[in-house]
């Protein structure tokens, strides 16, 4: 006789710390011959916000469909607190599950939706009335609950949909890309909205998403998923200011890319010797290397003397000024020879593809950098302008090149 290890004991509920409100172990999933996961595992702790970020077609809808129960994996467990739950139907999981699209009834009320399943669950009406008027509460509902789904906006039909997922007190929250449907200015007042619920509530969630503001305004801890992998897995703060490689830096926000190489305890970038920062790890001699840094990372100025920073990347000319509110972004266009006296002149311009290496001046690589609104008053620049380029920090990461990866490379977001 085969007995289901469904709803066995897993390993986080040993010792005294409670086990994990979800706990993946080891998942891995494939279509075909496409891999979709590959080795997945997290926890996500009680009344923690999760927040999984990747592009599309890295696996986080499928990730959130086999925890749901919704689809198989090939290999791998789930634990629900403690409990093994792979093999359970969805409906023995316990889970509230809010989709893109809201998946609302049209022809029953907002209160009937709300209340749909409670009744499936077989509540007493007296209970499902004192419920439902609570998450109308919660929700800021009240005025709407006789409204049908077609009389409400994108923001409140989500509303209904989040009531409905907290009404039967669910053990965790999933949401597959709750507010992309909707605009800015609804998104942001959602989401703040929703955090403050589940927050009360002491609800965990996992959210997937691939709007990197959303991940770090929602998170208590973000996972970059790439191609089926967690490339890391983190605080907001640390994913963002110390990302563990390339594609993290550059899908959470923008950043640029400078490639050069280690020689004698420094980075050299072309024939410029660049100061290391405190955390960077030490390489091989000659051995290629990415420096990596953030738009807000960057200050200009007229003269080097004048830079209040702790690394010094060189000259360049200003080519493109624009303002999105709150900043102002440029793109300056590097000359990365050393500085000798005044603004060195930058020499023709090359290609942005170029080999770095000690004979090579690897000039005319543009970069982004971005300025408060007090920055851009006290020191104006225009297209054409020369400056120098300092650094206030950066990241060091390996590098081990493609025969058609040179260069440098600029990513906006």
């Amino acid at each position: 006789m085969t007995i289901s290890r469904d709803n066995e004991a897993g390993p986080q509920e040993t010792g005294a710390e409670a086990p994990a409100a979800i706990s993946v172990s080891d998942l891995t999933k494939s279509f075909g011959s496409q891999v979709i996961l590959a080795g997945i595992s997290f926890d996500i702790a009680e009344s923690e916000m999760l927040v999984v970020l990747g592009p599309s077609g890295s696996g986080k809808t499928t990730l959130l469909r086999i925890i749901a129960g919704l689809e198989q994996s090939d290999s791998g467990d789930i634990y629900l607190k403690g409990r093994r739950s792979t093999h359970q139907p969805p409906q023995a999981r316990k889970l509230g599950v809010v989709f893109q699209e809201q998946a609302l009834f049209q022809r029953m009320s907002v209160e009937q939706n709300i209340a749909f399943g409670l009744k499936l669950r077989r509540r007493a009406s007296a209970e499902v009335s004192r419920i439902v008027d609570e998450m109308l509460e919660l929700t800021r509902l009240n005025d709407h609950r006789l409204k049908r789904p077609s009389q409400l906006s994108g923001g409140q039909r989500q509303r209904v949909a989040v009531a409905r997922a907290l009404a039967f007190k669910p053990d965790a929250l999933l949401f597959d890309e709750p507010f992309s449907a909707l605009d800015a200015v609804t998104r942001t007042e959602l989401r703040r909205e929703v955090r403050v619920m589940l927050r009360g509530m002491n609800i965990p969630a996992l959210f997937i998403t691939h709007d990197q503001e959303e991940a770090l305004e929602l998170a208590d801890r973000v996972a970059v998923l790439n191609q089926g992998r967690i490339e890391q897995l983190d605080t907001p703060f640390e994913v963002y200011n110390h990302p563990r490689n390339e594609f993290v830096a550059t899908f959470l926000g923008a950043a640029n890319v400078l490639i050069g190489r280690w020689r004698e305890g420094r980075v050299r970038v072309g024939r410029l010797r660049l100061k290391l920062p405190e955390s960077a790890p030490a390489f091989a001699e000659r051995q290629p290397v990415k420096i990596v840094f953030r738009p807000e990372d960057v200050a200009l100025n007229f003269q080097p003397q004048f830079l209040d920073t702790p690394f010094y990347l060189g000259g360049g000319v200003v080519e493109d000024v624009s303002y999105t509110g709150p900043v102002e972004r440029l793109v300056v266009r590097l000359a990365l020879k050393p500085h000798q006296s005044g603004v060195p002149a930058l020499a023709a311009r090359q290609p942005k593809i170029a080999l770095i290496d000690e004979e090579s001046y690897a000039d005319g690589f543009p970069i982004t950098v971005t300025r408060t609104k007090w920055e851009a008053n006290e020191m104006g620049l225009s297209s054409g302008d020369a400056v120098v380029v300092g650094l206030k920090d950066y990241r060091l990461l390996a590098h081990y090149p493609l025969s058609s990866e040179t260069g440098a490379k600029v990513f906006r977001r």
